[in-house]
């Protein structure tokens, strides 16, 4: 058959390669996003009573009621920001579920959207798979820094959208006030949308203060905000995340939304429902988070890594100039092989290669986890 790839030059992402890998090999997991705990078990006993109840059919497209209502909640209390339940809040199947609504529904063929690298995977392919131009720019370790400068140079009449990722996978940095004050400065008088991933906005560290894009106003009119209850309750698996908006982009992402998933799992937003009801699940989530990035730091620092120290996210980025000469991609799959720990090479989230000799670990790991992938990397000398 004659036929022409939509996405000819995407192929199975490094998450999914590196896991592969890791378990070829027997290696600690290091790589992948996901925590090797289990979440709350009275999260699991909300989801179960809701199924009990007879929770179990379809929910409104928009979301269970309760849970939205428990969302608006929950920012109006974090950020002094009120969003209407019916009209503005929309749980969709994780946070990717949302960012592919909120980009699909917005960009149209020949639309430029700006992007910082490295980034996220899922970013550049929904992009061009509605005919969008990806407009990169590249920010370097250790401090990721954005140019503003250059930002303002890739605005055209073209530019439909920005997207920022705060705190950053895998910059592990955060967006501070100037940022904002400079995107602020950018966008207003234009018909430039944002789309703000603030699927880590629980894990910041050493007494940091999140900045939401929901807290300027000037950018909460013309911003999807992207949040995650798989990152903040440790539940990945269970795919459920949600989408913030002023009410005219909330119905643009609802036409997609209903016509890619309809609705989320039911007895699950119960759940989520009542359990978000306990705020400390979610505020005591820095020092928990920080504790592991602690223990992963101080081991790190007995071996020739030289760390990157994260503000957010659960992950950690690590150079290893002082050990090998490889290739990011190739020393990755080295460690996994030659020392049974799994990591990401980090120029995976360039679309241009772009040697920085860091890689990638994930802390969202219980402590023996961490330990024995340690114990495995004191093994490691300089100049392998």
């Amino acid at each position: 058959m004659n036929f022409q790839s939509k996405l000819p030059n995407v192929g199975t992402n490094i998450f999914t390669v590196m896991s592969r890998f890791a378990q070829r090999h027997d290696a600690v997991n290091l790589s992948q996003g996901f925590p090797d705990y289990d979440c709350s078990p009275e999260l699991i006993h909300h989801v179960n009573e809701a199924m009990k109840k007879g929770y179990n059919q379809y929910s409104p497209m928009s979301g269970v009621k309760e849970l939205r209502e428990e969302i608006a909640k929950k920012y109006e209390d974090l950020y002094g920001e009120k969003y209407d339940s019916e009209s503005e809040i929309t749980i969709t199947s994780g946070g990717s579920e949302a960012i592919f609504s909120a980009i699909s529904a917005v960009v149209n063929r020949g639309d430029e959207v700006i992007i910082f690298e490295p980034a996220f995977d899922l970013y550049r392919p929904i992009i061009e798979l509605f005919g969008g131009i990806v407009k990169e720019v590249i920010l370097k370790a250790p401090d990721f820094k954005i140019d503003w400068n250059e930002v303002r140079n890739l605005i055209s009449d073209k530019t439909k959208l920005i997207i920022t990722n705060n705190p950053g996978n895998p910059s592990t940095v955060t967006l501070k006030e100037s940022d904002f004050e400079h995107l602020n400065e950018i966008l207003k008088d234009s018909n430039i949308l944002l789309l703000s991933d603030e699927v880590y906005e629980h894990i910041v560290f050493d007494g940091e203060k999140f900045l939401s894009a929901a807290r300027f106003p000037e950018l909460k009119e013309r911003t999807f905000i992207v949040a995650s209850f798989g990152k903040l309750f440790h539940i990945t698996g269970w795919k459920t995340g949600y989408c913030i908006a002023p009410e005219w982009l909330t119905n643009e992402l609802r036409k997609v939304h209903q016509f890619n998933v309809f609705c989320v799992n039911t007895p699950v937003q119960y759940g989520l429902a009542e359990f978000l009801k306990n705020k400390d699940e979610y505020l005591n989530l820095p020092e928990f988070f920080q504790h592991k990035r602690g223990f992963l730091m101080n081991g790190l620092n007995s071996t020739p890594f030289k760390i990157i120290k994260p503000e957010g996210s659960y992950f950690l980025l690590a150079d290893y100039s002082e050990i090998s000469d490889l290739k990011d991609t190739d020393f990755a799959f080295h460690l996994t092989e030659k020392f049974k720990v799994a990591t990401i090479p980090v120029s995976a989230f360039y679309k241009n290669y772009t040697e920085q000799k860091l890689v990638r670990f994930c802390f969202a790991k219980k402590e023996e986890t961490m330990e024995k992938a340690l114990q495995n990397l004191q093994k490691l000398q300089h100049g392998i």
